[in-house]
């Protein structure tokens, strides 16, 4: 997986995108619902995704007004790293 920076919140975003690498997608979850950004959201959504809740992970994509991931995580990931080189 890419690494990929969150500038849009910071520290908190950017230890759950550590965590979504590393797997761990609980300690990423923690930090995601209790942020609230349109990154928070999309993450969210990956890890109901990850998580096997595909009802919780198509709420959080319809936040952030992206469709739901239908390909692979790996790609998922790309799309959120071109999206934050996109907004610099």
């Amino acid at each position: 997986m890419p690494s990929v920076k969150t500038p849009e919140s910071g520290d908190a975003l950017t230890k759950a995108v550590e965590f979504l690498e590393a797997g761990a997608w609980q300690q990423a979850h923690e930090i995601v619902q209790a942020e609230r950004s349109n990154l928070a959201a999309w993450l969210h959504g990956i890890v109901h995704t990850l998580e096997g809740d595909l009802d919780n992970a198509r709420y959080w994509y319809r936040k952030t007004k992206r469709p739901e991931a239908t390909g692979t995580l790996e790609a998922e990931w790309e799309a959120i790293a071109a999206d934050l080189l996109a907004r610099g």
